[in-house]
């Protein structure tokens, strides 16, 4: 690519220049973009946790320290005045409990049977899932069912540490109080069943509970649904025996729920018809609390109780108890349910309002994501074909581009600043083996590099001064001052083997072409980042530029090594400062003028790539920006006809889809690699990962083939995509919002340390 154009080395303009070089507030939106992006997906992932089915996950353990007269009593465990009690289900009672919702397709239809059979339910709700569908959990409050806490993201609690176990009850109850407007005093933890299961590992969390003010609810017999046992298997495990009360276990989430459908209805009637009445776990502790004659006990546990230790706090705010005793809902049914707070409750909307953006952006972005792999995997396999295609005709032997291109071409070096370089540039031009006359414009250097050009002494050299007026004054310069037809453009960093101009040149024997585009290489690839700028041009550029050549759309002759016709140059206007990426500017005007622009594989010239990943940063940002600049001066050659109009209908959309698009949401498949290994298959995922990988290193080593390069800089690929990848990712993301913001950027200095030297034939 093109040096950058250098304004007055003055130290203003360089700090000036410094500070502009990485404009603090845009990076600050894109690291922003980013982190909201993560957090979303984030959150996604956390929301979407895996319902398991209803199975203990910690088995086998002792329950020395469980009271026998919990692990014998009923399935209603509460904790009045710091003590252990249970309570049984009346005789002749059924309490319908349902785990694992809400759910958009199963709960409804639940609540539907439950209403045509005029029988009310107690729904205990997983959090993330009240988070996802939070109209499903207002109706059940709404229609008179009795709803509880079954954690947040449906995990044994008998493995957490009591911090995570407060936030599983107080992020549920936030998710409540914002579909509902309530928090509740029940609670049921995931994978349990009857009191006699409770173990010396989940008694403590009990107790824990039970001193927030938590009534804990277990179950006296269990459908087992989950296992899809065949409708006539639930009603019989459902069904208590000798007329008991029962806390019954059925499911509306967490799978195909179509057996409960079908067998609920069934069980209602049979259980009505054998003279049982239904009611919510409230109104089962009210009848057991009567029964036993105690005068409004029966609200112990869903009133009194409910302050508990800690209930003094709202259930969503940093204290995690249910809610504010005195703050009972009317119906006895619902004697659970509180009112939430005003805290509680915009925190609550907060949560779902958040919970929506990522049920929204997570689908988009995984069907971005589906598109931009699509493109991504159409692009190599297009490079591969037309790479090849390419390979195959320029290299057969019969292959000509016409008479032999043996006149003088004057060669342009535009310099600043390159006193470290200019001496191995200018002794790898007097090597040439094509007649060349040599124009170094120095772009009024201040560390003396026309002093060293001149005093080399190498014939055929010219040196002309200039005040410092930018890399394209310079170059517009130089072909004013060319004595030939044809002129090869180059950085003043840049080294040519000896055949390199007269490969470069051999286009022209057809005179519909006005420029040529060449091989650039990168010369200190040594360094890990010069390996991994080695792999990109190889690989990204040069591919590239052969697919772009049979296109006849190249969109960029590198500023390192480009050859074009004089009269073609000065028809266009010259070198344009409109933009950064003069060279791509250029190059599209040339197209639009009716020129053709090939590639010359052969051509090769070794630049010096930056050496930091600060001079990285800058060369790619001004890189991108640039190129962005160039596709929007020129866009309306999208509605031209004639040349431009080609170029702009096939070159400009390949461009954009290819260089900017595409690499834009390109991370997208890296995130949700880590997404996926994270909350859905980690195996899976990382093969998935490790067969696109395998598509690039293929892609690679074909290219390395086609330009005879070394493979053992293929072993940096994998650390390449995890590392280099994200930068460069970054960089164009930082130039999207740089043009989106109307953000100007200055051209930047690179560092140079002169170590690509003369080459030697074939040195690549």
């Amino acid at each position: 690519m093109a040096a950058p154009r250098r304004r007055h080395a003055t130290p203003g303009r360089i700090g000036l220049a410094r500070r502009q070089a990485v404009p603090r507030p845009r990076v600050i939106m894109a690291l922003l973009l980013l982190l909201g992006l993560v957090c979303t997906m984030l959150l996604d992932g956390y929301l979407r946790a895996e319902v398991g089915n209803d199975q203990r996950v910690r088995t086998d353990a002792a329950a020395d320290t469980v009271p026998d007269d919990v692990l014998e009593g009923g399935p209603i465990l509460s904790f009045p005045g710091g003590t252990a009690r249970t309570q049984s289900v009346p005789d002749k009672t059924i309490v319908l409990t349902f785990d694992d919702g809400p759910d958009p397709e199963w709960s409804g239809k639940v609540m539907d049977i439950l209403d045509e059979n005029d029988v009310p339910g107690t729904f205990f709700l997983v959090g993330s899932m009240i988070s996802r569908y939070p109209d499903v959990a207002r109706r059940m409050v709404d229609e008179g069912n009795e709803v509880g806490v079954h954690t947040f993201t449906h995990v044994d609690l008998s493995y957490q540490s009591e911090a995570r176990v407060k936030r599983e009850i107080a992020q549920t109850q936030l998710a409540l109080a914002g579909a509902a407007g309530i928090t509740t005093t029940l609670f049921r933890a995931p994978y349990s069943s009857k009191t006699d299961a409770i173990d010396d590992y989940s008694w403590p969390v009990y107790e824990r509970l039970g001193a927030m003010g938590y009534t804990s609810v277990f179950i006296d017999t269990d459908s087992e649904d989950w296992q899809q046992p065949g409708v006539s298997k639930i009603i019989k495990w459902a069904t208590p025996e000798d007329g008991e009360g029962a806390s019954v276990l059925f499911h509306d989430a967490g799978g195909d729920r179509s057996e409960t459908l079908a067998a609920l209805p069934k069980y209602i009637e049979k259980m009505k018809a054998a003279g049982y009445t239904f009611t919510t776990v409230s109104g089962a502790q009210q009848q057991d609390a009567s029964a036993a004659g105690e005068n409004g006990a029966g609200t112990d546990t869903a009133g009194e109780n409910a302050a508990g230790e800690n209930g003094a706090g709202a259930a969503g705010s940093a204290r995690p108890g249910p809610a504010q005793a005195g703050a009972t809902q009317g119906d006895a049914e619902q004697a659970a349910h509180r009112k939430a707070d005003t805290a509680s409750l915009w925190e609550g909307r907060a949560l779902l309002a958040a919970v929506a953006v990522a049920e929204w952006t997570v689908p988009g972005l995984a069907a971005v994501l589906a598109v931009v792999g699509v493109a991504v995997l159409g692009r190599f396999g297009m490079m591969l074909l037309l790479a090849r295609r390419h390979h195959r005709q320029r290299n057969r032997r019969r292959f000509s581009w016409g008479p032999e291109v043996t006149g003088p071409v004057s060669v342009i070096v535009p310099a600043y600043n390159e006193k470290e370089c200019i001496a191995s540039t200018l002794n790898s031009l007097a090597a040439s083996t094509h007649p060349i006359e040599i124009v170094v414009v120095d772009d009024g250097s201040t560390d003396g590099t026309a002093e060293i050009a001149e005093s080399l002494g190498l014939p055929n050299v010219r040196v002309i001064r200039q005040e410092n007026a930018g890399k394209s004054a310079a170059l517009n310069n130089g072909v004013r001052q060319a004595r030939h037809d044809i002129v090869v453009m180059m950085d003043g960093d840049t080294v040519f083997e000896p055949d390199t101009v007269h490969q470069l040149v051999q286009p022209f024997a057809d005179p519909g072409i006005g420029a040529v585009a060449g091989n650039a290489k990168v010369g200190n690839r040594s360094t890990m980042i010069g390996a991994w700028q080695h792999i990109e041009y190889v690989m990204g550029f040069n591919l590239d530029r052969r697919m772009y050549d049979l296109l006849r759309c190249m969109p960029t002759i590198p500023g390192a090594i480009g050859a074009f016709r004089r009269q073609a140059v000065l028809e266009v206007g010259g070198m344009s400062e409109d933009t950064l990426a003069e060279d791509t500017d250029i190059t599209i005007a040339l197209h639009r003028a009716g020129w053709r622009v090939v590639y010359a594989e052969h051509a090769r010239a070794w630049t010096e790539a930056p050496a930091s990943l600060g001079q990285l940063w800058r060369q790619r940002y001004r890189w991108s920006y640039g190129t962005m600049q160039a596709l929007w001066k020129h866009r309306r050659s999208v509605t031209d006809r004639g040349p431009s109009g080609r170029f702009g209908r096939v070159g400009m959309p390949l461009v954009v889809l290819f260089q900017i698009v595409t690499p834009v949401f390109a991370p997208l498949i890296d995130v949700f690699t880590v997404y996926a290994m994270v909350f859905v298959d980690f195996r899976a995922s990382l093969l998935a990962w490790l067969a696109v990988l395998a598509v690039q290193l293929f892609c690679a080593a074909y290219a390395f083939r086609l330009d005879r390069e070394k493979y053992r800089y293929l072993l940096m690929l994998p650390l390449q995509q995890l590392a280099y990848r994200q930068l460069m990712y970054l960089v164009l993301i930082h130039s999207c919002v740089t043009a989106a913001t109307g953000g100007r950027l200055r051209w930047q200095k690179l560092k140079r340390t002169g170590e690509v030297g003369t080459p030697r034939v074939g040195a690549s």
